[in-house]
Protein backbone atom coordinates (compact mmCIF):
# COMPACT_ATOMS: atom_id res chain seq x y z
CA UNK A 1 0.00 0.00 0.00
CA UNK A 2 2.74 2.15 0.93
CA UNK A 3 4.37 1.21 -2.30
CA UNK A 4 1.28 2.38 -4.34
CA UNK A 5 1.13 6.00 -2.79
CA UNK A 6 4.44 6.58 -3.22
CA UNK A 7 4.38 5.94 -6.70
CA UNK A 8 1.06 8.25 -7.15
CA UNK A 9 2.80 10.96 -5.26
CA UNK A 10 5.60 10.67 -7.34
CA UNK A 11 3.04 10.74 -10.91
CA UNK A 12 1.43 13.85 -9.10
CA UNK A 13 4.92 15.18 -9.12
CA UNK A 14 5.95 14.36 -12.96
CA UNK A 15 2.60 15.66 -14.30
CA UNK A 16 2.94 18.83 -12.11
CA UNK A 17 6.80 19.62 -13.06
CA UNK A 18 5.84 18.67 -16.66
CA UNK A 19 3.09 21.52 -16.77
CA UNK A 20 5.25 23.85 -15.33
CA UNK A 21 7.93 23.24 -17.82
CA UNK A 22 5.42 23.77 -21.04
CA UNK A 23 3.45 26.46 -19.24
CA UNK A 24 7.05 28.28 -19.05
CA UNK A 25 7.48 28.01 -22.51
CA UNK A 26 4.52 28.64 -23.71
CA UNK A 27 4.34 32.52 -21.58
CA UNK A 28 7.74 33.25 -22.84
CA UNK A 29 7.11 37.37 -23.89
CA UNK A 30 8.63 36.60 -26.68
CA UNK A 31 5.56 34.12 -27.95
CA UNK A 32 2.49 36.02 -26.23
CA UNK A 33 4.21 40.20 -26.91
CA UNK A 34 7.24 39.36 -29.79
CA UNK A 35 8.41 42.63 -29.99
CA UNK A 36 8.41 42.93 -33.48
CA UNK A 37 4.83 43.26 -33.33
CA UNK A 38 4.62 45.43 -30.88
CA UNK A 39 6.72 48.05 -32.96
CA UNK A 40 4.61 47.48 -35.85
CA UNK A 41 1.57 48.29 -33.96
CA UNK A 42 3.06 51.47 -32.26
CA UNK A 43 4.55 52.62 -35.62
CA UNK A 44 1.09 51.60 -37.45
CA UNK A 45 -0.65 55.20 -37.75
CA UNK A 46 -2.09 55.63 -40.79
CA UNK A 47 -4.21 53.55 -43.19
CA UNK A 48 -1.58 53.07 -45.90
CA UNK A 49 0.45 51.29 -42.75
CA UNK A 50 -2.44 48.50 -42.20
CA UNK A 51 -0.74 46.47 -44.94
CA UNK A 52 2.50 46.66 -43.06
CA UNK A 53 1.37 45.64 -39.59
CA UNK A 54 -0.96 42.62 -41.50
CA UNK A 55 2.10 41.38 -42.79
CA UNK A 56 4.23 41.64 -39.32
CA UNK A 57 1.25 39.30 -37.65
CA UNK A 58 0.48 37.58 -39.94
CA UNK A 59 4.61 36.52 -39.99
CA UNK A 60 4.93 36.06 -35.65
CA UNK A 61 1.70 34.12 -34.82
CA UNK A 62 1.37 35.16 -31.22
CA UNK A 63 -2.03 36.28 -29.09
CA UNK A 64 -1.23 39.95 -29.74
CA UNK A 65 -1.08 39.72 -33.39
CA UNK A 66 -4.28 37.15 -33.80
CA UNK A 67 -6.19 40.32 -31.40
CA UNK A 68 -4.63 43.10 -34.25
CA UNK A 69 -5.71 40.92 -37.45
CA UNK A 70 -9.01 40.99 -35.92
CA UNK A 71 -9.69 44.20 -34.94
CA UNK A 72 -7.89 45.17 -38.02
CA UNK A 73 -10.36 42.86 -40.02
CA UNK A 74 -13.77 44.13 -38.15
CA UNK A 75 -12.51 47.78 -38.08
CA UNK A 76 -15.75 48.47 -40.94
CA UNK A 77 -18.18 47.23 -38.02
CA UNK A 78 -20.26 49.81 -35.92
CA UNK A 79 -17.96 50.93 -32.57
CA UNK A 80 -19.58 48.71 -29.84
CA UNK A 81 -19.85 45.70 -32.18
CA UNK A 82 -16.08 46.25 -33.16
CA UNK A 83 -15.31 46.46 -29.22
CA UNK A 84 -17.40 43.13 -27.94
CA UNK A 85 -16.41 41.43 -30.66
CA UNK A 86 -12.52 42.40 -29.49
CA UNK A 87 -13.72 41.59 -25.92
CA UNK A 88 -14.89 38.37 -26.71
CA UNK A 89 -11.73 37.48 -28.65
CA UNK A 90 -9.35 38.64 -26.34
CA UNK A 91 -11.44 36.40 -23.43
CA UNK A 92 -10.71 33.45 -26.02
CA UNK A 93 -6.99 34.26 -26.00
CA UNK A 94 -6.85 34.57 -22.31
CA UNK A 95 -8.09 31.31 -21.84
CA UNK A 96 -5.71 29.93 -24.29
CA UNK A 97 -2.79 31.48 -22.01
CA UNK A 98 -4.25 30.06 -18.69
CA UNK A 99 -4.39 26.35 -20.48
CA UNK A 100 -2.44 24.18 -18.19
CA UNK A 101 -3.11 26.00 -15.34
CA UNK A 102 -5.99 24.35 -14.20
CA UNK A 103 -3.89 20.99 -14.27
CA UNK A 104 -1.48 22.39 -11.60
CA UNK A 105 -4.02 23.43 -9.48
CA UNK A 106 -4.93 19.96 -9.01
CA UNK A 107 -1.97 19.00 -8.03
CA UNK A 108 -1.70 21.59 -5.50
CA UNK A 109 -5.01 19.98 -4.29
CA UNK A 110 -4.29 16.28 -4.48
CA UNK A 111 -0.88 15.84 -3.62
CA UNK A 112 -1.52 16.97 0.39
CA UNK A 113 -4.41 15.19 0.12
CA UNK A 114 -2.37 11.80 -1.43
CA UNK A 115 0.12 12.62 1.47
CA UNK A 116 -2.31 12.62 4.29
CA UNK A 117 -3.76 9.21 3.01
CA UNK A 118 -0.04 8.33 3.35
CA UNK A 119 0.11 9.68 6.49
CA UNK A 120 -2.94 8.08 7.70
CA UNK A 121 -1.95 4.99 6.15
CA UNK A 122 1.71 5.17 8.14
CA UNK A 123 -0.23 6.28 11.57
CA UNK A 124 -2.46 2.40 11.24
CA UNK A 125 0.45 0.71 11.06
CA UNK A 126 2.16 2.59 14.07
CA UNK A 127 -0.68 2.72 16.08
CA UNK A 128 -1.03 -1.51 15.57
CA UNK A 129 2.23 -2.12 16.20
CA UNK A 130 2.29 -0.20 19.40
CA UNK A 131 0.53 -2.78 21.22
CA UNK A 132 3.51 -4.62 21.35
CA UNK A 133 6.66 -2.60 22.01
CA UNK A 134 9.51 -5.28 21.74
CA UNK A 135 11.01 -7.77 18.96
CA UNK A 136 10.12 -7.42 15.54
CA UNK A 137 7.43 -4.96 16.68
CA UNK A 138 9.77 -2.29 16.87
CA UNK A 139 10.79 -2.96 13.04
CA UNK A 140 6.67 -2.19 12.32
CA UNK A 141 6.71 0.55 14.75
CA UNK A 142 9.83 2.24 12.76
CA UNK A 143 7.71 1.52 9.42
CA UNK A 144 4.72 3.07 10.59
CA UNK A 145 6.60 6.32 11.42
CA UNK A 146 8.95 6.13 7.93
CA UNK A 147 5.44 6.03 5.91
CA UNK A 148 3.76 8.42 7.58
CA UNK A 149 6.89 10.98 6.51
CA UNK A 150 7.61 9.73 3.43
CA UNK A 151 3.85 10.02 2.19
CA UNK A 152 3.80 13.89 4.12
CA UNK A 153 7.08 14.73 2.48
CA UNK A 154 6.51 13.39 -1.38
CA UNK A 155 2.92 15.21 -0.99
CA UNK A 156 4.24 18.62 0.12
CA UNK A 157 7.50 18.82 -2.57
CA UNK A 158 4.59 17.41 -5.51
CA UNK A 159 2.44 20.29 -3.99
CA UNK A 160 4.73 23.42 -3.52
CA UNK A 161 6.37 23.72 -6.62
CA UNK A 162 2.90 23.38 -8.72
CA UNK A 163 1.44 26.33 -6.34
CA UNK A 164 4.62 28.30 -6.73
CA UNK A 165 4.06 27.68 -10.42
CA UNK A 166 0.22 28.32 -10.55
CA UNK A 167 0.71 31.77 -8.97
CA UNK A 168 3.62 32.90 -11.07
CA UNK A 169 1.83 32.31 -14.33
CA UNK A 170 -1.71 33.49 -13.04
CA UNK A 171 -0.31 36.80 -12.47
CA UNK A 172 2.04 36.42 -15.92
CA UNK A 173 -1.58 35.92 -17.67
CA UNK A 174 -2.50 39.05 -15.68
CA UNK A 175 -0.07 41.31 -17.35
CA UNK A 176 0.00 39.70 -20.80
CA UNK A 177 -3.81 40.71 -20.69
CA UNK A 178 -3.05 44.54 -19.38
CA UNK A 179 -0.60 44.75 -22.35
CA UNK A 180 -2.99 43.25 -25.30
CA UNK A 181 -5.72 45.25 -23.50
CA UNK A 182 -3.54 48.36 -23.95
CA UNK A 183 -2.04 47.95 -27.59
CA UNK A 184 -5.44 46.84 -28.59
CA UNK A 185 -6.82 50.29 -27.39
CA UNK A 186 -4.21 52.25 -28.77
CA UNK A 187 -4.19 50.47 -32.22
CA UNK A 188 -8.74 51.06 -32.25
CA UNK A 189 -8.11 54.79 -31.08
CA UNK A 190 -5.77 55.61 -33.77
CA UNK A 191 -8.33 54.05 -36.19
CA UNK A 192 -11.49 55.23 -35.21
CA UNK A 193 -12.70 52.66 -33.14
CA UNK A 194 -13.54 53.17 -29.11
CA UNK A 195 -11.43 51.07 -26.53
CA UNK A 196 -12.07 47.33 -25.62
CA UNK A 197 -11.11 45.73 -22.58
CA UNK A 198 -9.65 42.34 -22.64
CA UNK A 199 -10.60 41.35 -18.98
Amino acid sequence: METFIIILLILTSVVGVTFIVERALALRRSRVLPEVVLSAAGACRTEAELPALRAVCEENPSPIGRLLLFADAHRDWPKTDTANALQTRARQEISGLQRGLVVMEIVIGVAPLMGLVGTIYGLIMLFGAMGAAAGPESAKFAAGIAVALNATLFGLLAAIPSLVAWSYFNRRVETFAIEMENVCDEFLRRHGVDPVSTR
